[in-house]
């Protein structure tokens, strides 16, 4: 039975479902700046490894892709944040449907290297992979390898090795930079395949360094710089290059240090993140000009923003976000927020966009820098969990804009223009003569005003803190638009018809004004829509939102060919996805995500994401009769607009059910802190220099933990005493990442624990600390204190100081002052009471296992043994279970199954949950088949669910669960609650391939 209008509408979703939409040239010349006017026309089609010749020009207006405008509308994720390579296909599909046509990533140096001259791109490492998938997606790749990318990640990008070599980061140094060259020269051989110029794939820009605003107008900046420009060149990168200021400083425009004689190949390009509470700023046409007003700085590039906030991250603690975490930086930086102040980016010239975050991911394992907790969440349009986010709508609707719109390609300012009580952009494509108004609201009150436009005054109504888009005099393919309050989203041609989509908020009446010298024939094709034809101009006003899509069919007058008006809301708006095939352009309205299109005969093929059951409308290429959705026919008829309604509905996701864990089993760990513990196979700490920026104290051997080839996680020292008689108190000094801890015991008795404090708003981006545990053998309990004093006095040799040192990260280097290179570990010991002689071993990490990498684990006794692994044995341990309530200082382990039976066709995404009294203090490190995926520490937070990526989760198989606890001794430690949620889910997903897990 064929579906009324009103049941499409609200089976469709739009307002109901409200946006519940994730579940889940050549070498060197054609980059040259453009010498030539290039009139506004078509944007190129999307990218693909298409094996030929392609151009990438530029003027001041926009970049020129074989010589049609381009409109970068960029997001960013990164493939080591999501280390499952199946799941960077997810996440690119799901950008490219909501608009986006590039994808700009990190490569981190650290993520691929070991050791100094050791680089593994296999597997979760895989670039060529990942840009292979770009370029079947048909998205843009701007790639940023550093050397340093910064990215709140471990050491800044910096791999751990690094920290222990001869000169000076981040600077023309020899030494440096001959590791540098090391890098980019494996990077490198990866990326010149994948170039758009040659059409190996879709790379489109290359960056070189990462807001490096140390040593501008110095030799040793400049040198550096230069060197690596041209080691990029020679290394057979031929697309535009660009570098990204910090800020709005002018540094390092074109013609600001030597490229060996290469002009016309190097972008200006600088980041933003201003504050949601202040205003927008202007950074080009409106700003205040000259080398700090942005995209005026270097006048003959385009406007480019490499990154600009789509989010924030979240300290340690939360105290950016009051503790609410990242859903919190999702409030804040809502979609008014990215109207605002993307719209405002728009009016000032800049057209190359990149949205830094627009997937954040997971900093799993040791990779998050100290001021960032494992979630990398950020706030951002797809959260970690791969759920979209009702942040999406403006990205949406403005990428398809950019796309299908080529007049925002080229856009002059243009007279002022004034509104009462709101901020008034007005700007004019001199090719076509459309008008563009960007309209912004930085009250706290909704403001309604009169807005004088080229076609005569426009009452519009802009929300508090919220802006719009008019446009006048847009040609809407044969037809020309007088002005729309509604904003422009797509145009495109689909067979015999002009489509053109407009959005804006819900229940806002949109008013439409069509030049139309002859009276058109026009069809109200839903009951919300009114129309009414005077004077040579179609009048069509239609309630966004209500009852879902309102079309509006418009045929006959001046031209023969039809025109479909269609108007949507924001939920409305982002289930409308366009889709280029061969064949022709194809609209899909309804579900939740469309991956992919193809039309084969008279057949329109669709796969694509639903959660809920919807209907599917298509419009497409003439000829087609059939629509499949997911390898599955629907039957469908014939519209009066022309597209094929589907008279069934395509059913939604079904319910996913998680198991209760159970089955613990527990084992105490820490056998290092027992005296009889055999350390004879340990490193000696013998080393008296080191290249550290951190002091190595007079007379005592060097303790850092990175001179000793241990970089990551948790690392153990033993000081063997000679002469302890008498001792009264240790002093330890330590210098660690944020929230790093020490605990500490002497011939086996607890001696206590120390740990950083909590960041404040003063010491959030604070990312190496340092101070001096001291303890007193006075301070333990009168047993302990007897048995150690007579222990002490009565065998004057054959004392062990046991320490463990949760060392977190490494400093970034944003600075360029070698702040990376801060010690971690011990740095320092001294005694009171007595001066023993002592001899110090310690033990990291393992060597870095071979699937996981060297950021997956510390140096815990059990990570050494392979606990944490699937295959291990735990057949012995103590059986377990939920709350506990341990009391004590050091580890423990506790590891259990579960099993999923996911059906096939289903994307869900699960998450870990930790709950536990926040008086408690302790920490876990979680890992799921072998994999670190985080920290969490009960009273610290804000973080108490663990994303657990599918493909390292097995969906429909057997999982190993595996908990490390550190408890500090001074409270009960838990784990508390332990619990599986589901945090996303859908139906449709893409094929998962497990990631190589092994077991011991």
């Amino acid at each position: 039975m064929a579906l009324s209008r009103r049941s499409f509408s609200a089976l469709a979703g739009s307002a109901a479902l409200g946006f519940a939409l994730g579940g889940s040239g050549g070498p060197g010349a054609p980059s040259a700046y453009a010498a030539r006017t290039v009139p506004t026309g078509p944007a190129p089609a999307p990218p693909r490894a298409d094996g030929q010749r392609h151009t990438i020009g530029y003027d001041h207006y926009s970049l020129l892709v074989d010589g049609r405008r381009l409109v970068l509308w960029s997001g960013e994720m990164h493939p080591f944040r999501l280390p499952s390579p199946s799941l960077w296909r997810d996440v690119l599909q799901k950008m490219r449907a909501h608009g986006y046509n590039a994808v700009s990533i990190y490569v981190s140096w650290n993520y691929h290297s070991a050791a100094p001259g050791h680089y593994d791109f296999s597997g979760v490492r895989d670039l060529d992979l990942f840009l292979r998938t770009a370029a079947e997606t048909g998205l843009y790749v701007v790639l940023r390898p550093g050397p340093y990318i910064n990215a709140e990640i471990d050491g800044g990008g910096f791999p751990g090795w690094l920290t222990v070599t001869r000169g000076t980061a981040r600077t023309a140094d020899p030494t440096y930079l001959s590791y540098a060259d090391e890098w980019l020269t494996a990077v490198n051989r990866i990326v010149r395949r994948h170039q758009f110029t040659d059409g190996g794939g879709t790379v489109l820009l290359y960056q070189i360094e990462n807001e490096y605003d140390a040593h501008v107008g110095e030799p040793a900046g400049r040198d550096y710089m230069s060197h690596l420009y041209k080691k990029v060149r020679r290394d057979g990168i031929d697309v535009p290059l660009f570098h990204n200021d910090k800020g709005r400083n002018g540094y390092w425009i074109p013609g600001s240090f030597d490229t060996g004689g290469e002009k016309g190949n190097w972008l200006y390009g600088f980041d933003g993140y201003p504050s949601p509470s202040q205003p927008p700023p202007d950074w080009g046409h409106f700003g205040v000009g000259g080398l700090k007003g942005g995209a005026t700085a270097s006048p003959k590039t385009p406007g480019f923003v490499p990154e600009f906030g789509g989010g924030w991250f979240d300290p340690w603690g939360g105290v950016w976000f009051k503790g609410k975490g990242y859903a919190e930086s999702r409030r804040t930086r809502d979609a008014a927020y990215e109207r605002r102040f993307y719209l405002t980016n728009l009016a000032n010239g800049i057209t190359l966009h990149n949205v830094y975050m627009t997937f954040g991911g997971t900093s799993w394992g040791w990779l998050p820098a100290p001021v960032v907790y494992t979630s990398y969440d950020y706030g951002a349009a797809v959260d970690e969990a791969r759920n979209v986010t009702e942040k999406i709508a403006p990205m949406h609707q403005l990428g398809h804009m950019f796309q299908r719109v080529p007049d925002f390609a080229r856009l002059d300012r243009a007279a002022e223009v004034k509104a009462d009580g709101l901020k008034v952009y007005h700007l004019k494509n001199p090719d076509t003569e459309a008008h563009v108004y960007v309209v912004r609201n930085d009250g706290a009150q909704e403001v309604t005003a009169d807005l004088p436009t080229a076609a005569g005054d426009v009452e519009v109504t802009v929300p508090a803190r919220d802006a719009r888009m008019l446009t006048t005099g847009l040609s809407l393919g044969k037809r020309k638009l007088r002005y729309c309050t509604a904003q422009p989203m797509m145009l495109l041609t689909a067979g015999r018809l002009d489509i053109a989509l407009f959005t804006g908020r819900y229940g806002e009446m949109a008013h439409l004004v069509l030049e139309c010298p002859s009276e058109p024939y026009v069809q109200r094709l839903d009951p919300e829509a009114a129309w009414v034809y005077d004077r040579g101009a179609l009048h069509v006003t239609a309630p966004l939102g209500k009852g879902g899509l309102t079309r509006v069919l418009v045929d006959r007058g001046e031209t023969d060919t039809p025109l479909l008006l269609l108007f949507a809301d924001d939920a409305t708006s982002v289930r409308l996805f366009p889709y280029d095939t061969p064949s022709g352009s194809v609209l899909v309205y309804g579900p939740a995500l469309l991956r992919h299109a193809e039309v084969s005969g008279s057949t329109v093929r669709l796969t694509g994401d639903t959660i809920q059951e919807t209907g599917l409308e298509v419009w497409g290429p003439r000829g087609i009769d059939s629509v499949e959705w997911n390898g599955r026919a629907v039957p469908t008829r014939v519209t009066t607009s022309s597209s094929l309604w589907g008279t069934e509905l395509v059913p939604g996701v079904p319910q996913t059910a998680l198991p209760e864990l159970g089955g613990w089993r527990r084992q105490p760990e820490n056998p290092e802190s027992a005296p009889g513990f055999d350390d004879s196979a340990w490193p000696v700490a013998d080393k008296r220099t080191s290249y550290s920026t951190t002091p190595v104290p007079g007379g005592q051997p060097v303790l850092f933990a990175d001179d000793y080839g241990f970089h990551y996680g948790d690392v153990w020292y033993r000081g063997h005493l000679e002469g302890a008689s008498g001792l009264e108190s240790v002093s330890l000094a330590y210098s660690t990442g944020t929230q790093g801890m020490l605990m500490a015991w002497l011939d086996g008795e607890p001696l206590g624990t120390h740990r950083m404090p909590v960041p404040d708003d003063s010491t959030v981006r604070k990312g190496s600390w340092a101070d001096t545990a001291v303890f007193s053998l006075s301070g333990l309990s009168k047993k302990a204190r007897k048995r150690l004093r007579g222990k002490l006095r009565e065998e004057p040799g054959g004392h062990v100081l046991s320490v463990l040192v949760r060392r977190m990260q490494h400093d970034q280097d944003g600075k360029a002052l070698d702040t990376h290179k801060v010690a971690r570990g011990l740095t320092g010991v001294s005694f009171e009471g007595a001066s023993p002689k002592v001899s110090w071993r310690l033990q990291g990490e393992a060597a870095p296992d071979p699937v996981r990498g060297p950021l997956n684990n510390g140096g815990l006794y059990g990570e050494r043994e392979g606990w944490h692994l699937p295959g291990f044995a735990d057949g012995s341990w103590q059986a377990a279970g939920f709350p506990r309530a341990d009391h004590g200082q050091g580890v423990t382990w506790y590891r259990t199954t579960f099993r999923l039976s996911v059906p096939g066709g289903i994307d869900p995404s699960v998450g870990l949950v930790l709950e536990d009294d926040p008086a408690r203090a302790y920490r876990v490190q979680v890992f799921l088949n072998g994999w670190n995926m985080g920290q969490y520490i009960n009273d610290v937070g804000p973080q108490h669910t663990f994303v657990l990526p599918n493909g390292i989760l097995r969906t429909r198989g057997t999982n190993t669960l595996a908990l490390a606890v550190l408890s500090d001794g001074t409270t009960d430690s838990g784990p508390g609650r332990v619990r599986l949620t589901l945090l996303g889910s859908a139906a449709g997903g893409v094929p998962v391939t497990p990631v190589a897990s092994p077991g011991r």
